[in-house]
């Protein structure tokens, strides 16, 4: 079109492209932050679901670390402290039922790093036979539980932790004596709750007082549900270990030396003939361990998710309930020339400052509850670096994910049907 009709419109034109609607990155940010503040209350309410979120995810990730840490000492000081000698006889018929000295603990332990040593075995009561407390014929408890035949040192070795009494000793062993120690499992089937009465128990129709009740060990848990008989009183009653039953030893080892011992122990037990006894050594703990914690961060790393999942829900629905409450504003904005990208990215600009706030003040909750627990179990923290400065950037992606959909609805509202609102 010529004309002055067209020259004017050519001029309006341009005038339009010169002053096209423009939303600077200064002016989104104040935008966002005046956003923000305008409801303190609402926004906080917003960020509380990533700071519980992220903070979750940075506690649990440095707690599973450090539990980790403390799984591989707990390794080290017992898994590769314990070795277990077993008896095989050889092919020689002396030694059929049991090849292990009678000096056999002394012997052991004269080894440099040697803590306890003892041998022991599993007694095998007739058919029918169990362990009651009290004698046949009489109103009793009976339990159908392990005897075992042990020499002091197998007790000394498992690091029993009493609940009531004592363990028997070398001197009980030496005389026969036809004393007990019971596992808590085993006194509970029996009905033993205290040691004062001097409760007897009859294994076989035998009487044996009870002087000990074990409540925890730190090696061989099956003692928990056995009941603990000197080794000479079980040769005195029943005989040595029977067919299928050898006898075995265990050695409980300084830190570091259970490997040697291993290679050691049957020359030291019977130099002439030390094929008769196999050594088994704690097995390389890094397998096991690597197995624990490879669990322990996966079942940690889902829960953190969950908790990111929950928070970008709230934050989408705190955002969402925002745009639908400024609904006016959004018009407003529209018709003073606001595109639609301008306001999509003034909500995303709002959803994900929030986010990156949660994500700060949860990494600093989460930073520290780690350290506060370990504190207070006198464990060491252990918090990766990058978990701690990750954990910003996951709460800023989390805010503007989260604020994808309200700010494409903000987007989306007409200039004219919102100021008809």
């Amino acid at each position: 079109m010529t004309g002055p009709v067209g020259f004017a419109l050519q001029r309006l034109r341009r005038r339009r492209a010169v002053h096209a609607s423009r939303l600077s990155p200064r002016d989104l940010l104040a935008e966002a932050t005046a956003g923000m503040l305008q409801r303190p209350g609402r926004s906080a309410l917003t960020a509380l679901g990533t700071v519980l979120g992220v903070g979750t995810f940075v506690a649990v990730l440095g707690l599973t670390s450090t539990t980790s840490q403390q799984i591989d000492e707990r390794f080290n000081a017992l898994t590769a402290t314990e070795v277990t000698i077993e008896d095989t006889g050889g092919d020689q018929p002396e030694y059929l039922q049991n090849a292990f000295p009678a000096d056999a603990d002394a012997r052991v332990e004269r080894l440099n790093g040697v803590r306890d040593a003892g041998v022991y075995w599993s007694v095998r009561l007739p058919e029918g036979k169990g362990v009651r407390s009290a004698p046949v014929g009489e109103a009793a408890e009976e339990a159908q539980g392990q005897v075992i035949a042990a020499s002091p040192g197998v007790l000394a070795a498992a690091g029993p932790h009493l609940q009531q009494g004592r363990v028997f000793d070398a001197y009980h062993d030496r005389k026969a004596q036809q004393v007990a120690v019971v596992g808590s499992g085993m006194a509970a089937r029996l009905g033993i709750t205290t040691l004062e009465t001097a409760p007897a128990i009859f294994i076989d129709g035998d009487a044996f007082t009870v002087i000990g009740i074990v409540e925890e060990v730190d090696r061989k848990s099956d003692l928990l549900l056995s009941v603990v008989v000197p080794r000479t009183t079980a040769q005195h009653v029943w005989g040595g270990p029977r067919s299928g039953d050898r006898a075995k030893m265990l050695i409980s080892t300084q830190l570091g030396a259970a490997q040697q011992i291993a290679k050691e122990a049957a020359l030291a037990l019977d130099p002439a003939h030390p094929d008769y006894f196999r050594a088994i050594p704690p097995p390389d703990p890094r397998s096991l361990r690597t197995a624990v914690t490879s669990d322990l961060d996966q079942l940690f790393l889902l829960l953190a998710g969950i908790c990111l999942l929950i928070g970008a829900v709230g934050i989408a629905n705190t955002t969402l309930v925002a745009v639908l409450e400024r609904t006016g504003e959004i018009g407003l904005r529209r018709a003073l020339g606001a595109r639609s990208r301008h306001i999509t990215l003034q909500f995303l600009a709002e959803s994900g400052a929030l986010g990156t706030l949660g994500g700060l003040v949860g990494t600093s909750l989460g930073t520290f509850a780690v350290v506060g627990t370990a504190m207070a179990r006198e464990w060491t923290p252990v918090i990766h670096p990058a978990t701690v400065m990750a954990a910003p950037a996951i709460g800023l992606l989390t805010g503007v994910v989260a604020g994808l959909y309200p700010a494409w609805r903000a987007s989306r509202i007409q200039p004219v049907e919102a100021l008809r609102r």
